[in-house]
């Protein structure tokens, strides 16, 4: 329950935490205002970040429980949209499915005798029901929650088949997916390898896919910038063709057990508009596929602002430091280029920068962030509390200018 009490807040939650707690079981739930289930399962102590056996189950209780108690067939997609839940259970000589125990595959005897599934589906769908016959507060607030789930479900369906067999016929022909061989949600050695370079135009993806590795890396291109969906519902992304190609294209329509690349990597300018393309499509999968991002599959793609070489020697730099730190290496005023666009790097030159040597950086969600409040703050409509926090951490790079200055003059 404290970690619910962490990762969630009471504005954020459409009634308070549900906390069970059993022999061998202990299990807190509510439900948000987020899209996609959000769980934290526990074995003996240890975290089990891939779910498992126990956490199927659990599942399989919450819908079982709702089904009974409100006498009515919903969907179990309903149900379970916007949860966000934890569950701990002991289990006597659980097996793992790695030797990392990030997801149990153990269907031994629980200490009651009961198969561990059995034992948390029968623990949870009990007393769920029961919780909810004593606390009509929290029955009613769940019930809007899963009706409301249920009408935009509804509403979506009609623009949802349309869209998906435009997305099936454009796949036929897709020019914006250069695709690879090999994929997550398919066996072999190289699935785990599978990534997907998210990129802005067909300049910058021209130089990626001329010296990409046909077998694990693919392609998808945007027109430009993407529309600002913070706010949103899924609606927009059937009726967006962009979103509902690159939904199609990542394979996540009904979750990530079909996702097709392991790494979904953006790869914009470092410019101000390649920011501001990075910062849309983290919001399109922080609004609509938080799963994607928490579990580790989203990340950023560095590439070198500045090329420093003579004509004994080439160094490509990350920052401003090692363009100095180059520029003093070289001596005897080397030449330099500012890279502003990826379509501005050769593909000779891209090949050694998405190779054994790249630099990917990580899109990590902290523990303390509140995901509405961040996306309101920085995606919302521009309010004085943002227009102050820009001001107060707005920087400006004088060497870069400088630099650039000069290069203006000498050209």
């Amino acid at each position: 329950m404290d970690l619910l009490e962490q990762k969630s807040t009471n504005e954020e939650n459409r009634y308070p935490i549900i906390h069970l707690k059993g022999e061998d079981i202990e299990v807190a739930l509510t439900h948000g205002n987020q899209y996609g289930e959000e769980y934290y399962s526990f074995v003996n102590g240890q975290h089990t970040t891939q779910g498992g056996t126990h956490l199927s189950a659990f599942r399989e209780g919450v819908v079982k429980a709702v089904r009974e108690y409100y006498k009515k067939d919903f969907d179990a997609s309903d149900i379970r949209a916007s949860i966000i839940a934890a569950i701990a259970v002991r289990v006597q000589e659980p097996v793992f499915e790695s030797q990392t125990k990030t997801k149990l595959g153990s269907i031994h005897m629980a200490p009651n005798g009961a198969t561990v599934r059995s034992f948390v589906s029968e623990f949870v769908s009990k007393e769920l029901e029961i919780y909810l016959h004593k606390n009509q507060t929290a029955a009613d607030a769940l019930l809007k929650r899963i009706q409301q789930s249920e009408r935009e479900r509804k509403e979506i369906a009609g623009i949802k088949k349309l869209a998906n067999e435009r997305a099936k016929k454009a796949n036929l022909h897709n020019k914006k997916l250069r695709d690879c061989r090999f994929h997550l949600n398919e066996k072999g050695e190289k699935a785990g390898a599978s990534m997907i370079f998210i990129t802005e135009g067909d300049s910058a993806s021209g130089s990626i896919t001329k010296c990409r590795d046909v077998e694990t890396q693919a392609v998808f291109s945007l027109r430009g910038k993407p529309l600002n969906c913070f706010g949103l519902t899924k609606k927009v992304v059937y009726e967006n063709e962009e979103f509902n190609l690159l939904q199609h294209a990542l394979n996540i329509e009904d979750g990530l057990e079909g996702l097709r690349y392991n790494q979904v990597i953006v790869s914009t300018d470092a410019d101000v508009d390649g920011m501001h393309i990075r910062l849309l499509l983290l919001t399109f999968f922080l609004q609509f596929f938080p799963d994607l991002v928490k579990a580790g599959h989203v990340f950023i793609l560095e590439t070198p602002l500045f090329r420093v070489r003579n004509k004994k020697e080439t160094i490509y730099c990350y920052s401003e430091e090692e363009k100095q730190a180059a520029v003093n290496k070289l001596g005897s005023k080397p030449e330099i280029t500012r890279f502003k666009g990826l379509g501005e790097i050769s593909p000779d030159e891209f090949k050694n920068f998405i190779g054994e040597d790249i630099r990917l950086q990580p899109v990590i969600l902290k523990k303390d962030n509140q995901l509405a409040r961040l996306l309101e703050f920085y995606m919302g409509k521009n309010t004085p509390d943002r227009q102050d926090f820009i001001i107060d951490n707005l920087r400006i790079e004088m060497d870069e200018v400088k630099g650039e200055l000069e290069e203006a003059v000498a050209e």
